[in-house]
């Protein structure tokens, strides 16, 4: 007699779901950049779109993390890498195999947009992998022992705050190292962007996630 499969949670099942969707939304927002305003000290502040939906990322990891436990979110961060390689295959077949409609105008712009080269998506796999899971382990590590329901806000903002840095210093090193652009500069603009973003979203979010989480386990499936 075959073992019946095991129940997955209700909140594990839906945040895997919009997990994956924003993984591959994270690298197609990424071609616009955003205007944060003028900040006094700071200057003007801008920053790829798809930082809106990462931050969702870390979120979601850390929702799964204080709900399911380190290894959980570990291999949520582990199975994301799954949608996003096949969107980037996708993407790379649509611009470059599949010949556009002899009507159709726009397969520079499209290709200029969503065509990302080999050294960049591969920084994007090395910088969201190492990020997210820096995130979770930050995350789970200042719980402590039985620590899960304790300052759930400002765990969450002190993980993203680093996995944020360390996930801008890998894609700008990677993506830019060796070209005449002021990767410096380009750094500087983007940690303070995000830094500024995380601290506006993620202790809230993640509360609201955690919540939505608890109370999605406790309805009968």
């Amino acid at each position: 007699m075959t073992s019946p499969a095991p129940a997955i949670p209700r909140s594990l099942f839906v945040f895997s779901l919009l997990y994956g969707g924003f993984v591959v939304l994270a690298g197609v927002m990424g071609v616009k950049l955003a205007s944060l305003g003028h900040w006094p000290m700071l200057g003007d502040l801008a920053v790829e779109s798809g930082i809106f939906a990462f931050l969702l990322l870390v979120v979601l990891s850390s929702a799964v993390a204080e709900q399911h436990g380190q290894q959980i979110a570990n291999t949520l961060v582990r199975y994301g890498f799954i949608p996003l390689i096949a969107s980037m295959i996708m993407l790379t077949v649509v611009i470059r195999l599949v010949p556009p409609a002899p009507f159709w105008p726009d397969q520079e712009p499209f290709a200029k947009l969503l065509g990302q080269g080999a050294r960049m998506q591969f920084a994007g796999l090395i910088s969201y992998g190492t990020s997210q899971m820096l995130n979770v382990y930050i995350f789970s590590r200042l719980a402590g022992s039985g620590g899960v329901g304790r300052l759930v806000a400002v765990r969450a903002w002190v993980a993203s705050m680093v996995s944020q840095v360390v996930d801008t210093l890998l894609f700008i090193t990677i993506s830019f190292y060796g070209s005449s652009l002021p990767i410096w500069q380009i750094m500087e603009g983007q940690i303070i962007s995000k830094l500024v973003l995380s601290t506006i979203m993620v202790p809230v979010l993640v509360v609201v996630f955690v919540r939505l989480g608890r109370r999605l386990d406790r309805r009968p499936a």
